[in-house]
């Protein structure tokens, strides 16, 4: 809910507690040892996420907005802060796991002592810097929602018992897929982006609006299988240079891809790690966990291509979806069997979908002044954007116009693939 502007005060502190509240949520079924594990350096531990997040409400509202503040302990302000280089050296990021204390026990005090300060603020008349200020926090602890759960089931995914997440998480059971169609769109001009004025919050990575032109195109009707990337496999795609891009190819190579991340080969049978624990290969459901390379490959082997991040909001606009607050991610954590984009949740909240724009800033875009100028601006180079929200994007924080980036060998996030096609 946090891209709707709360209206009252009393709006904004329930807001504000439940979305707290639910990151302490997803860390419940965790166990002590589970907080301060870090595999790799992309992935940082529970514990990081919960102090990082609190970090970020002391930092940017209560140490300069509410007199006579009590920092609950200077040494945090190094220890938790992520990539703000103005705001001094961050502890390196491939150390997190390193940081055995503070305790669990003590970050969990020092998120009760922000909230206490945090609620007794936005219960009083607040300027317009201070709202949007607090809606990007509120925002940005949405972030590290999906962020934890991905770095959940990395940590546990990499473990060789393969343990569950926690028992209840539904499944959805095999089922026949729709065969593969495509809708088509016309070319022009299209508006793409969003307005704050218009549309409530967005991050200003999302704007300003502006126009762009495209040729007539093909979205698929829903997202490629685990069945269908199983053929590719099948067929020796992850062995044919000519598939790849050659950064693509060098990275297979080195990194030893054959399947997609959380795929193992048992005697012949393919089983696909979820956080509902080890589970036999669902042929019907997205394929999940593949890179920007993986999925370039694949476009190029089933004669398509992937969609522009424009395509591919102009044709979330075409289909009505602005948002997606229906699906349920605290119950599912995995998409949905592939069906159609009759469908909206098909199109929006089920898989991080790769585009083949590179992450550049829209035109008249300008970075906000200051540390918060460091949020989205600083990372515009060498990523690539991805669309739709995911299986793990909490309700509310989904939108046609949110540009999602990453690295185009990173792996470990929510990410599919739907395919394109340019028409004659």
């Amino acid at each position: 809910m946090a891209n709707r502007i709360p209206r009252t005060s009393g709006e904004f502190v329930q807001t504000y507690s439940s979305i707290r509240k639910r990151t302490q949520e997803l860390c419940q079924p965790l166990e002590t040892e589970d907080y301060c594990a870090q595999p790799i350096p992309e992935v940082s531990p529970p514990k990081w996420h919960l102090a990082h997040t609190t970090w970020f409400f002391e930092t940017f509202l209560l140490l300069d907005r509410v007199p006579n503040y009590r920092v609950f302990d200077e040494r945090y302000a190094a220890l938790f802060n992520s990539y703000y280089n103005t705001l001094g050296t961050p502890y390196p990021r491939p150390e997190r796991g390193a940081l055995t204390r503070p305790l669990v026990r003590e970050v969990y005090e020092y998120r009760n002592h922000v909230d206490q300060a945090m609620v007794e603020m936005l219960a009083k008349p607040l300027s317009a810097e201070t709202v949007d200020r607090t809606l990007l926090g509120l925002n940005h602890e949405q972030q590290h929602q999906e962020l934890l759960l991905m770095d959940v089931k990395f940590i546990l995914g990499k473990n060789p018992l393969r343990p569950q997440y926690r028992e209840g998480l539904s499944q959805s059971e095999c089922s026949r897929v729709n065969g593969l169609t495509y809708s088509g769109y016309e070319g022009g001009v299209v508006t793409v982006g969003a307005s704050p004025e218009e549309s409530g919050f967005c991050f200003d990575n999302e704007t300003p609006v502006h126009q762009v032109f495209l040729q007539p195109f093909e979205l698929a009707d829903r997202l490629t299988t685990n069945g269908e990337y199983l053929d590719f496999i099948r067929e020796g795609g992850y062995e044919k240079p000519d598939l790849w891009l050659a950064d693509g190819w060098n990275e297979k190579c080195q990194r030893g891809w054959n399947a997609p991340e959380y795929w193992n080969k048992t005697d012949g049978a393919w089983t696909e790690y979820t956080l509902a624990g080890e589970r036999q290969l669902d042929l019907s459901n997205p394929v999940l966990h593949v890179s920007l390379y993986e999925a370039d490959a694949f476009a190029r082997w089933a004669g398509g291509r992937l969609a522009t991040e424009f395509e591919w909001e102009h044709a979330a606009t075409c289909n009505g979806c602005a948002e997606n607050d229906d699906h349920n991610a605290s119950e599912f954590l995995h998409p949905s069997p592939a069906l159609s984009i009759q469908e909206p949740s098909q199109l929006i909240g089920e898989c991080w979908e790769w585009t083949s724009s590179s992450y550049a800033p829209y035109p008249g875009y300008r970075p906000a002044d200051g540390a918060l100028g460091e949020y989205n601006g600083k990372f515009m180079a060498n990523q690539f954007v991805l669309r739709g929200g995911s299986c793990g994007t909490p309700s509310g924080h989904i939108r046609s116009t949110y540009r999602n980036f990453f690295y185009p060998h990173d792996r470990w996030q929510f990410s599919g693939i739907r395919l394109a096609r340019s028409v004659d």
